[in-house]
């Protein structure tokens, strides 16, 4: 596997080969970057922006990655550095805290025609929302995206321990708040 991903790699780097590579790698990580990112933003005008500003970043850094993780490991950090990014300009925009400008999304998710949950998905969005940044961050990667502590790790540049704790704290919070 690690052979492949340092011949696609390569492929990226190189000149002649590098807009074909592209177009593949976009094809098959933009649905799974695109939901990722849109969980952090909760917005699909939003999510859109931050997946376009990824692979931007992707296409012009990819020398620079230095293949001590995977290639998806490595996106999905910059996926999440944008959203966070992205969240933090937008709330000082509005003179809000990161937090708030969460909540207050997560308050306008039935008004976004892309989003096609029901009133248990909009509930659970809400609650995750409520949580503080790393655990909501956490949370999501390990439920939603089924992702390991050690991809999780890397992306976030964290301890496995503070993740399991984080992820653990997350769910705590989560079923107090569905029990009451």
């Amino acid at each position: 596997m690690l052979k492949q991903q340092s011949i696609f790699v390569n492929a990226l780097r190189n000149p002649e080969t590098k807009e074909d590579a592209f177009k593949k790698l976009v094809s098959e990580y933009k649905e799974r970057l695109y939901w990722h990112i849109r969980k952090l933003v909760l917005n699909h005008d939003d999510a859109n922006d931050v997946i376009q500003n990824t692979f931007i970043k992707i296409y012009l850094n990819i020398n620079k990655f230095r293949e001590t993780s995977s290639l998806y490991t490595w996106m999905y950090r910059i996926a999440t550095n944008e959203s966070l990014n992205l969240i933090s300009s937008k709330a000082a925009k509005m003179g809000l805290k990161n937090q708030e400008w969460i909540e207050a999304k997560a308050n306008d998710l039935m008004a976004d025609p892309y989003f096609d949950g029901d009133k248990a998905a909009l509930k659970l969005q809400k609650m995750v929302a409520s949580l503080p940044e790393k655990q909501r961050i956490v949370f999501n990667m390990r439920y939603f995206d089924n992702m390991t502590y050690n991809d999780i790790s890397k992306v976030l540049d964290t301890s496995v321990g503070a993740l399991k704790a984080s992820y653990h704290h997350a769910v705590k919070k989560l079923k107090i708040e569905l029990n009451e």
